[in-house]
């Protein structure tokens, strides 16, 4: 059961690295598609484009997942403490007005409801 509580928790830290790549290619200006043939070492366009769909669809799982999660505690613990990472476990545990043991079983149960919810996707 660790191991899976590890998998999901490095998902959600990937998933804050591909909201970051987002943002980025957002941010590029948008490419020229062209009409005339070109040969096989073009501009990248297609797999730039392509790789922001597969993003984004990756994205919109994970999303999915979070706020299918009504538990305010457990969004918390997920969003504010593994994803954004802003604040440390002594400041969670303060938040939540909970000790570290109950914190860290608290975020195993979140990790575990969110791992139920991707899976079913």
């Amino acid at each position: 059961m660790r191991q899976d509580i590890k998998k999901i928790r490095n998902l959600l830290k990937e998933y804050a690295k591909l909201k970051q790549e987002i943002r980025t290619f957002n941010q590029v200006s948008s490419p020229v598609l062209s009409v005339a043939p070109s040969h096989s070492c073009g501009n990248g366009v297609e797999t730039s484009l392509i790789n922001y769909v597969d993003l984004s669809c990756q994205l919109k799982e994970v999303d999915d997942a979070l706020n299918a999660i009504h538990d305010p505690q457990y969004q918390f613990i997920l969003h504010d403490y593994i994803i954004e990472k802003r604040f440390t476990r002594s400041e969670a545990c303060e938040r939540l007005s909970v000790s570290v043991s109950k914190f860290n079983y608290m975020k195993n149960c979140a990790l575990k409801k969110f791992k139920v919810l991707y899976c079913k996707q």
